[in-house]
C-alpha cells in the first residue's frame, strides 16, 4: 500500500510539472504560488477518489488544466479554476471557501462549471443551461468545459458502454459544434473523432486502418504536389512551412453517409496547409493573394471553391483562404493560405488567443454579438430548458453570410437565412409586423432566402401578426424563439378566453367545470388537454352552441352501459377472477440488452422513426424498467436523447433474426431497357426469396428510379439484394434509404 501510495505521489507530480511546462504564457512567481496553492488544496480535497480507470482523481483535474494552457493558450485564473472545477460538486467545500481562497472571479467560473446537483429530467440540458448564463459573463467557463469534455473522451474506455454512448452523442450534438464556433479547431476534430469511435467502433477502425495503409501514397502525392510550390516560393523570397494533412475520420465518414461513397471514391483526402511568418511590416491579406497567385500558376483551380475568410474573416474569428486545384494523379487537393498568426487564432480559437491573451477587452467582434444573443435567449422567463437546446444548437454548425441594413451597417447571419430571420435580428416587433423587404432595390417576399452582399430594407404593417407558418420560414434560434415567444402571448389569452367561455356555457346547464366534465368535453372534441381545447375555444375554432347535446349524449351513453353490465353479470369487484398482470424482468442498463425475437414487443420494439432492422447499429432507449424502444444509431431523434436522457439510454446488440421479417426500403438508379424491371424482381423474389410490399419504377429521358419496399429478416439479407442487383447491366447505383 505504501508503495501504490508512494507510486500516485509520484504519478501526479509528474503529471502536475508537465502541466507547468505547458503553458504557452510566461508564468510569475505569484502566478505560481497561486497556482501551486490551488493544486494543493484540491489534491487534499480529492485525497483517496479514484476514477473509474482506478486512477487517483487529481490527475483528471490537472489534464483539464493541460488542456487549457496548452492546446487552448489560457491563462492563471483558469488553469487554478481548471485545477477547482470538480471541488465543489464532489468533496464538502462550498463556493464560499473557494471565493475566500482564491476570489470572486475564480469561484464565479467554478460556479459556471459546477453540476447541478440532485436528480430531475432532463438534467444535462438544465446543467448545458446554466453554464451559458455564465458564458455570457464569462467565454472562459465553455472553454474549460470543453477541455474537461475533451479529456473524459480520451478515458472513455473505463466507462461502460451504455455511459459510452451517453457520453459520445452529448459530445457530437453539443460539444463538438460549440468547440466549432468558437473556433477551437483541432479540439473540435478531436471530439469528434472520438465520438465516432465509440458510437461506431467498426466503421472506426475501418477508416483509420485505410488511411495507414494509404499513409505512404499520400505522403509521395504532398511531396510531388509542394515540391513547385516550395521552389516558385523560395525564388519570391517568402519565407513559409508548407504540409500536408489527411481530413479527419469523423470528416471521412460523414462523408461517405451523405454522399453514399466508399472510403475509395472520397477524391479529397489531402489538404495542403501554407503558414507564412507574420510580421508588422507586411499586409497579410495581401500575402495570401500573393502566393493564391504564384499557386494558381502551377496548377489550375475550381472556381466555385474559392473560400475568402482574410477579406471577411469568421465571426468566430477564423481567417484564411481556401482554394482547391487540381493536384498529381488527377486528384482535387484543398489548399489553405495563413499567416502565423491566422494560424494561432484557428488552432486555438479566437476568444482564447485574444480576448483572454492579455486580459485586455478586444472591441464589438462577432464573437461578443453571438454571446449576446445567447444572453438574450437565456434572460426570457418562459424559455423551456430543451427547447432552449435545440434553438441553441441551430446555428452551431451554420455556415454564414454577411448582409447590409439601408445605413450599411453589416449583419452576420447563417447560410440560408430569410428576410423574416433579418428582421428579427434587427427588432422583434420589425419581425412581428414584417410583410417583405426591398434587396437592392427589388421588391421580395418575407420568406426570401438572403445572400452574401444583400442590402435590406425591411416592409411593415401595422395589422401583421406572427402566424403559425412562420416558425418554418425562420431558421435562426434568435426567430424562433421570438415567434415562439408572439404564440406564447397569444395562446396565453386565447386559453384565458376559451376557459371563460366553458365556465359560462356550463353555468348555463348548471354544471361545474369539473375533472369529469372536462374529460367528456376533451372525448367529444378528440383532444389530448385542457389547454389544447381552451386555446382552440377561445381563438373560435372549435364552438360550444350545440354543448347541452354533448351532455344529454353521454348521461344516455352511461345508463346503457350500466343496463348492459348488470345483465351481463359484469359488475362485480374489479379484482375478482383476474389473473395476476404478467411482470417482465427489469433491465440491467449496465448490460448490453441482446435483442431476440422471443422478447421483441414482451421487452423492446423498434422504434417508428427510423425503422431498425436486425444487423443495423442500434441502442436502446429506456421507457420502463422492463421496456426498451430500439433506435439506429445514426437515427437524429438518438442524438437527441442522448442529450437529453442519456441515463435512459442503453447499449443493444442483436441476436441471430431468421423467422420474423421487417420492412426496408431501396432505392435503384440506372439507365432504362427493356426487361430490367422483371430482372430486378426476379433477383428480390425468386433468388433470395424476399417478399416485397410495394414496387414502383418511374422512367425519364432514358434514365429510371426504382422505389421498393422490401420484407427483411436482417442486413444481411439487405446486403446479399443490393450486392446481386448491383451486378444487373445498366444499374448505377442500389442503396438502402433511412425512412423520412
Amino acid at each position: 500500500m505504501a508503495l501504490q501510495s508512494k507510486l500516485e505521489t509520484r504519478l501526479i507530480q509528474e503529471a502536475y510539472d508537465d502541466m507547468l511546462k505547458s503553458s504557452v504564457h510566461v508564468l510569475s512567481d505569484d502566478d505560481l504560488a497561486l497556482i501551486q496553492k490551488a493544486f494543493d488544496f484540491a489534491n487534499s480535497a480529492h485525497q483517496g477518489v479514484k476514477r473509474k480507470s482506478g486512477e487517483p482523481y487529481i490527475l483528471h483535474p490537472i489534464a483539464v488544466a493541460t488542456v487549457v494552457t496548452r492546446e487552448i493558450g489560457l491563462g492563471t485564473k483558469s488553469i487554478i479554476s481548471s485545477i477547482l472545477h470538480d471541488v465543489v460538486e464532489d468533496t464538502d467545500y462550498t463556493l464560499v471557501d473557494i471565493e475566500n481562497m482564491f476570489g470572486k472571479k475564480i469561484a464565479s467560473i467554478v460556479d459556471g462549471l459546477t453540476k447541478l446537483s440532485g436528480e430531475f429530467d432532463f438534467k444535462q440540458a438544465a446543467n448545458f443551461r446554466k453554464m451559458m448564463l455564465t458564458l455570457s459573463d464569462d467565454v472562459r467557463v465553455i472553454l474549460i468545459k470543453i477541455a474537461d469534455r475533451l479529456h473524459n473522451m480520451r478515458t472513455l474506455d473505463s466507462m461502460p458502454p451504455n455511459k459510452q454512448l451517453k457520453i459520445a452523442g452529448e459530445t457530437l450534438y453539443i460539444y463538438a459544434p460549440l468547440a466549432h464556433r468558437l473556433g477551437l479547431y483541432a479540439i473540435k476534430t478531436e471530439l469528434e473523432d472520438l465520438s465516432l469511435k465509440y458510437k461506431y467502433p467498426e466503421q472506426y477502425k475501418d477508416i483509420a486502418l485505410q488511411l495507414r495503409d494509404s499513409e505512404e501514397h499520400r505522403r509521395y502525392l504532398v511531396e510531388q504536389f509542394i515540391t513547385p510550390i516550395k521552389g516558385k516560393l523560395h525564388n519570391e523570397n517568402l519565407e513559409v512551412k508548407v504540409k500536408g494533412r489527411p481530413k479527419s475520420i469523423y470528416s471521412i465518414w460523414k462523408k461517405m453517409q451523405v454522399q453514399k461513397v466508399s472510403f475509395d471514391e472520397i477524391y479529397d483526402l489531402l489538404a495542403i496547409r501554407i503558414v507564412f511568418k507574420t510580421n508588422e511590416k507586411i499586409d497579410e491579406r495581401r500575402k495570401c493573394w500573393e502566393i493564391f497567385s504564384i499557386i494558381t500558376s502551377i496548377y489550375k483551380y475550381k472556381q466555385d471553391r474559392i473560400r475568402d475568410w482574410v477579406t471577411m474573416p469568421k465571426a468566430n474569428g477564423y481567417e484564411a483562404l481556401h482554394l482547391t486545384v487540381m493536384g498529381p494523379e488527377g486528384k482535387w487537393v484543398e489548399v489553405q493560405i495563413r499567416s502565423e498568426r491566422m494560424d494561432a487564432i484557428a488552432e486555438r480559437g479566437f476568444a482564447a488567443h485574444w480576448r483572454y491573451k492579455d486580459g485586455s477587452q478586444t472591441s464589438d467582434s462577432e464573437l461578443d454579438k453571438w454571446i449576446e444573443r445567447i444572453k438574450e435567449t437565456l434572460q426570457n422567463p418562459e424559455s423551456d430548458v430543451l427547447e432552449f437546446l435545440d434553438d441553441f444548437k441551430l446555428n452551431l454548425f451554420s455556415s454564414e453570410i454577411v448582409v447590409f441594413t439601408p445605413k450599411g451597417e453589416m449583419k452576420t447571419l447563417p447560410k440560408n437565412a430569410t428576410v423574416l430571420d433579418f428582421a428579427y435580428e434587427i427588432h422583434s416587433e420589425l419581425g412581428n409586423k414584417c410583410i417583405g423587404a426591398k434587396i437592392n432595390h427589388l421588391l421580395v417576399p418575407f420568406s426570401h432566402v438572403l445572400k452574401s452582399g444583400d442590402q435590406i430594407e425591411i416592409l411593415t404593417s401595422e395589422k401583421q401578426r406572427p402566424q403559425l407558418s412562420w416558425f418554418d420560414t425562420v431558421i435562426t434560434a434568435k426567430a424562433k424563439q421570438k415567434v415562439k415567444n408572439a404564440f406564447k402571448l397569444e395562446q396565453k389569452k386565447h386559453i384565458e378566453n376559451g376557459k371563460q367561455i366553458i365556465e359560462d356555457e356550463l353555468k348555463k346547464l348548471d354544471l361545474y367545470p369539473s375533472n369529469e366534465t372536462i374529460n367528456i368535453l376533451l372525448k367529444h372534441f378528440d383532444l389530448n388537454s385542457k389547454k389544447q381545447m381552451y386555446s382552440q375555444i377561445g381563438s373560435g375554432l372549435l364552438s360550444l352552441n350545440k354543448i347541452e347535446n354533448i351532455f344529454t349524449e353521454k348521461k344516455r351513453e352511461n345508463k346503457f352501459i350500466k343496463y348492459w353490465k348488470l345483465s351481463l353479470g359484469l359488475t362485480k369487484n374489479k379484482t375478482e377472477n383476474q389473473p395476476p398482470p404478467e411482470t417482465n424482468q427489469k433491465i440491467d442498463k449496465k448490460k448490453t440488452f441482446i435483442l431476440s425475437e422471443e422478447n421483441i414487443e414482451k421487452n423492446f420494439h423498434l422504434a417508428q422513426c427510423c425503422n431498425p432492422i436486425p444487423g443495423d447499429d442500434v441502442i436502446g432507449y429506456m421507457e420502463s424498467e422492463n421496456k426498451l424502444t430500439i433506435h439506429k444509431k445514426s437515427c437524429p431523434e438518438t442524438i437527441q436523447i442522448m442529450t437529453r436522457e442519456g441515463d435512459k439510454i442503453i447499449s443493444a446488440k442483436w441476436k441471430q433474426f431468421k423467422i420474423l421479417s421487417y420492412l426496408t426500403h431501396i432505392v435503384i438508379k440506372g439507365f432504362d431497357r427493356i426487361g430490367i424491371v422483371n430482372e430486378v424482381t426476379s433477383v428480390i423474389s425468386k433468388d433470395h426469396n424476399i417478399n416485397m410490399r410495394t414496387v414502383r419504377f418511374d422512367s425519364y429521358d432514358g434514365v429510371f428510379t426504382g422505389n421498393l419496399d422490401l420484407y427483411v429478416h436482417n442486413t444481411n439479407d439487405v446486403g446479399n439484394i443490393i450486392s446481386r442487383l448491383k451486378k444487373i447491366k445498366g444499374i448505377e447505383s442500389v442503396e438502402r434509404i433511412e425512412p423520412v
